[in-house]
């Protein structure tokens, strides 16, 4: 397994056992949300920041959403600036 697979299982397994994490979590969900995190690992935040941010921009879509995160925060600078603040990014 290389690195970055490893990375995003821990990722994973770290998303699905937090008792924070949005109840209703699904596998979808866990695949999104780490096409975010690869898609923003170099924007300078620490990885928790980044996983946090994604949760948020996770669950702040609609179930029936078809865009990535990455495609939706462009269109909703409401709730980039929300999850921003919630991961405590800027």
């Amino acid at each position: 397994m290389s690195v970055r697979g490893f990375a995003l299982l821990i990722a994973t397994v770290a998303l699905l056992a937090a008792p924070s994490a949005h109840a209703d979590t699904t596998e979808d969900d866990v695949t999104w949300i780490n096409q975010c995190i690869a898609d923003n690992k170099k924007e300078g935040a620490t990885e928790d920041v980044v996983r946090k941010y994604c949760v948020c921009m996770n669950n702040a879509m609609s179930d029936s959403e078809t865009k990535s995160i990455t495609e939706w925060e462009k269109t909703h600078p409401d709730e980039v600036k929300a999850c921003d603040k919630e991961a405590g990014w800027k």
